[in-house]
């Protein structure tokens, strides 16, 4: 059994394990932008949801969830950028009490590293105007259900 194939029997312990890990990590300095990253809630959420109204499998959050104490460590020695994903999207926030959305120019930054023998992509968010965030950890492989075929990302930061 791989390092982070799924097991139901330990997915709470991680799962636990890793929220108490997360809330640790505050701000980590990363050299490539000369700046400290956020681990806010959001990236957190990131880890469990896709989005607002859909959870990630068990088998995704627990992939991920096993691999976020390598975040920090990649941020802080990352000198060099892997990618960069530019759009507009939907972003919400809170004003007067209630939750409204509004169109905003986002990026997306991702590196790449090798650590602890794991190849994995983290990404960072920044909705223009705020501040950069830690926003999800990726293993850098996949299996295509239907064709069974390696695959690597869906290309969609957002959503990865």
């Amino acid at each position: 059994m791989g390092k982070f194939n799924f097991d139901e029997e330990k997915f709470e312990k991680i799962k636990e394990e890793a929220e108490k890990l997360y809330e640790t990590f505050g701000l980590t300095y990363c050299p490539y932008f000369a700046d400290k990253i956020s681990f806010n809630a959001k990236g957190l959420r990131h880890l469990k949801f896709k989005s607002d109204q859909q959870a990630r499998s068990n088998k995704d959050q627990y992939t991920r969830l096993s691999l976020v104490y390598l975040a920090p460590k990649i941020l802080n020695k990352s000198h060099t950028l892997q990618g960069l994903w530019q759009t507009k999207r939907f972003e919400q926030y809170k004003t007067e009490g209630q939750w409204k959305y509004t169109m905003k120019e986002v990026n997306f930054y991702e590196f790449i590293a090798v650590l602890d023998n794991v190849r994995v992509k983290v990404i960072i968010k920044e909705v223009l105007g705020g501040e950069k965030h830690f926003w999800s950890i990726i293993p850098y492989w996949g299996i295509n259900k239907t064709g069974s075929k390696r695959v690597l990302h869906s290309g969609n930061p957002d959503q990865d």
